[in-house]
């Protein structure tokens, strides 16, 4: 069936996101992409948009805050503006994204329909289906501000949506997937996600089937009036019952702090991640990949760059981890490396571009480097999260580092701890 894979709850963050930013995200959010279909193909490429964690993740190693709502319209964004020049390579195509831009997908999909063969108008309708089943079957307490269809010419897809509740300052994510589509309003969720919000109402829940048929057949024989005036009679017995507790399921949920915690990072995996970059690195990318200027920061943001490509889905578990590749625009966990940022753009693009002429050596060791994360974590060990954001913190201007408050200047000559600058938005 059409799977909605996961949801993720996020704190609901203004702010915005620089040009210096943006357009460094959309060549790292391309290259990654084509080197994950080169790997695994288009349909694997799906499937990481649809998971909920690794999305997540993706957005986080790209520079965006790791916890907020940004991280959606930023990748969705990023990534119609990075493969729209590869869609006909690759096959791939974005469309829609946040506000007016949403309700242009079923134009979108029924043009790129009539290029490259598939049934756009099929598609136009999957797309309106999926934002309604998310904003009228399911009524949870948000409203629908961003939808992005991401499709392939053979007709698969992905949406990956969100919604806002502006009471609790939240937004919510909504992953689609749809492999082995039958039905989408007949049990299409592989959960309905979040925390409790008093009465959920479901109608594509398989078990609502009499419902859904009851409400046609009410409608039939009522009428409108007649529906209103039962709904009504049943206000009041309904009001005085107790609400049913929740089940609780798995799902993805961001805290409201700003800064990045070591209860946010799973430690092992961190210190793979580094003794990794320590192990592989001297011998992989220096010897083989013989790029110049890729010193030990650059490999140690590759390493996590890396595990987004190569990673099984149960290692995106703690996101905030993926932030340590390129920081964030608003300093947590420390001000966007440029000169790291774009080593990893340019090492990642040779690669790729190389292995498009048979020449894997680059990417395989990317995925060596993987590996060897792997492997290490099991023992590896190594300085805290703190020591590491301090330590990145104290060597950012060396780094070319930046955020939405300007550039870094060092330590000695800021006047002004980093707490005071680093206020979250």
């Amino acid at each position: 069936m059409s799977t909605r894979t996961g949801s993720a709850d996020l704190p609901l963050h203004g702010g915005f996101v620089p040009k210096w930013l943006a357009d460094r995200m959309t060549r790292l959010g391309a290259v990654v992409s084509e080197a994950i279909v080169h790997h695994y193909g288009r349909d694997e490429l799906l499937r990481r948009l649809a998971h909920p964690f690794w999305f997540q993740s993706f957005g986080a190693v790209m520079g965006m805050d790791w916890h907020s709502s940004g991280i959606t319209t930023s990748v969705i964004g990023a990534l119609k503006r990075g493969l729209k020049p590869l869609e006909n390579e690759l096959g791939l195509h974005v469309c829609g994204g946040r506000g007016a831009h949403s309700r242009q997908t079923p134009h979108e999909l029924a043009a790129i329909g009539e290029r490259v063969g598939f049934d756009g108008a099929a598609l136009a309708t999957a797309s309106r289906l999926v934002a309604k089943v998310d904003s009228a079957a399911v009524q949870d307490g948000f409203d629908l501000y961003l939808h992005g269809f991401i499709v392939t010419d053979d007709g698969k897809w992905a949406v990956v949506q969100q919604g806002m509740n502006g009471a609790r300052k939240q937004a919510r994510r909504y992953h689609w997937l749809s492999e082995g589509l039958t039905s989408f309003v007949d049990e299409p969720h592989a959960a309905i996600d979040g925390p409790a919000q008093g009465m959920i109402v479901n109608l594509a829940d398989r078990r609502a089937a009499a419902s859904r048929q009851g409400q046609l057949d009410l409608l039939a024989s009522l009428g409108p009036d007649g529906v209103a005036r039962e709904l009504a009679r049943l206000e009041p017995a309904r009001a005085a019952s107790p609400e049913p507790a929740q089940g609780v399921l798995s799902h993805l949920v961001m805290p409201a702090h700003h800064d990045v915690r070591p209860s946010d990072i799973h430690a092992r995996r961190l210190h793979g991640n580094l003794a990794a970059a320590a192990d592989r690195g001297p011998q992989d990318f220096t010897a083989l990949l013989l790029t110049p200027k890729v010193g030990a920061r650059t490999v140690r943001a590759l390493a996590m760059v890396a595990e987004v490509v190569h990673g099984a889905p149960y290692r995106f578990s703690d996101p905030a981890r993926f932030s340590l590749a390129h920081g964030g625009k608003d300093r947590h966990p420390f001000p966007v490396p440029l000169k790291v940022y774009d080593e990893t753009i340019r090492v990642l693009k040779s690669a790729v571009q190389k292995a498009k002429l048979g020449r894997d050596e680059e990417l395989g060791a990317l995925k060596r480097l993987d590996d060897e994360a792997r492997r290490l974590e099991r023992a590896a060990t190594g300085p805290s999260v703190e020591e590491l954001i301090a330590e990145e913190r104290s060597q950012s201007h060396l780094f070319g580092g930046r955020s939405v408050f300007g550039w870094e200047e060092p330590a000695d000559a800021r006047g002004h701890d980093d707490a005071s600058s680093s206020r979250g938005r």
